[in-house]
């Protein structure tokens, strides 16, 4: 088989995302599976679902991963990739467990695994390694086969992820009206996190510029930067920008990462900046958070200012991602194989790990996490 196309070890691909409600009756035991463990009460999690409930209690984010589950097997299938694709949540259907129970019914025991996350942090790697462990412990108690499972590296700074991202900046810049185009601003969001968690997200040797915070500042920072001068290059003006903050969910006590988005909208306005684009590149999709944080609250606040606004486009199923994705595999299965492929990466950080350290992205209390140097679980049985 050709090395372009060839999957070997793997003999599937697993999709493995977020999750969201699909209808009203579906939002408060969502928030629930979200939220298990820290005692919130319903009436609270009622309040916190007034989000959902604005876009008909359905959540975009199944739907979108269902476009690019599509985008996925047409992309492999146009490039004689032959390997099925499957899809699993954390917190709604179709559950990681029941998917991967139907994965071992069809026979695959060796499956690379696609985070809907680029960057390292807890909530979006090693939970995601925890959820596959706890998985892969069901599988084994019902007496089932157990697969070894790979999770590709992180993505941020792939070509393909970046690109579409450069893209949709361009095309909120020129939708913005003449006069304050270039004068714009560009406003690189992501989601907040606690200062503690972005502090020791990555390895421990992983740090900013300045010294503070790990590798979920130090990875936005630089798609930021990479996509800033990928514009200035296209335009020939270049837009000041700021990495802000959106979508804090924890107690007021404990510091997350700021600003937050709407203050910097307004204190950009108090600055006399004309404009500002809105550039979410911690998201994938157009997800609640940013069809609610961006799409709603921010936009509101602009207009509240009077400030011309714009957001741009996630990457979402652009077939450049897709192609991302089949490049990311090929590049794993190889090395499994033990050659030396060309991995493709963006700006100053270089391509990231495929298998995370020990002490990556540590959780408060430490839990099996599969997929990763510290994984001691079960291992991966022969097909029957």
């Amino acid at each position: 088989m050709p090395e372009q196309r060839d999957p070997r070890p793997y003999d599937a691909l697993l999709l493995l995302s977020f999750g969201g409600p699909e209808g009203p009756d579906d939002v408060v035991p969502f928030l629930e599976n979200v939220t298990r463990g820290r005692g919130i009460p319903r009436e609270r999690l009622k309040e916190v679902g007034q989000h959902y409930f604005l876009f008909g209690g359905v959540s975009p984010i199944n739907a979108q991963n269902r476009e690019l589950l599509d985008a996925l097997r047409k992309d492999f299938a146009e490039n004689g990739l032959e390997l099925p694709v499957y899809w699993g949540n954390r917190n709604w259907a179709p559950y990681l467990t029941d998917t991967l129970r139907q994965m071992v019914g069809d026979g695959h025991r060796r499956i690379a695994v696609l985070a809907t996350s680029a960057y390292a942090s807890y909530s979006g790697c090693r939970q995601y390694r925890e959820n596959l462990a706890d998985a892969l412990a069901a599988l084994q108690a019902e007496g089932l086969p157990v697969p070894q499972v790979d999770k590709l590296r992180h993505y941020f700074n792939h070509p393909g992820f970046v690109r579409p991202m450069v893209d949709g900046v361009l095309a909120s810049l020129a939708a913005l009206p003449d006069d304050v185009r270039d004068g714009a601003h560009l406003a690189f969001t992501t989601h907040s996190i606690p200062t503690a968690a972005a502090d020791t997200s990555g390895t421990p040797d992983d740090h900013t510029e300045g010294g503070e915070g790990g590798a979920y500042v130090a990875q936005h920072l630089d798609v930021a930067r990479v996509i800033a001068d990928a514009v200035r290059a296209e335009t020939g003006v270049d837009h000041p920008w700021q990495l802000v903050y959106q979508s804090r969910s924890g107690a007021p006590h404990i510091p997350w990462l700021e600003p937050d988005i709407c203050d910097h909208l307004e204190e950009r306005h108090a600055a006399g900046v004309p404009a500002v684009v809105m550039a979410p590149i911690g998201f994938v999709s157009d997800h609640m958070e940013v069809k609610y944080d961006l799409d709603t609250e921010a936009t509101a606040k602009a207009a509240e200012l009077g400030l011309p606004l714009a957001r741009s486009a996630t990457v979402g199923a652009d077939p450049r991602f897709a192609a991302a994705v089949r490049e990311l595999l090929l590049e794993r299965a190889a090395t499994e194989r033990g050659r030396t492929p060309e991995r493709c990466a963006l700006g100053a950080l270089g391509p990231s790990h495929d298998l995370c350290p020990v002490g990556c992205c540590p959780a408060r209390a430490p839990r099996p996490a599969a997929a990763g140097a510290d994984w001691q679980g079960p291992v991966a049985q022969a097909p029957a």
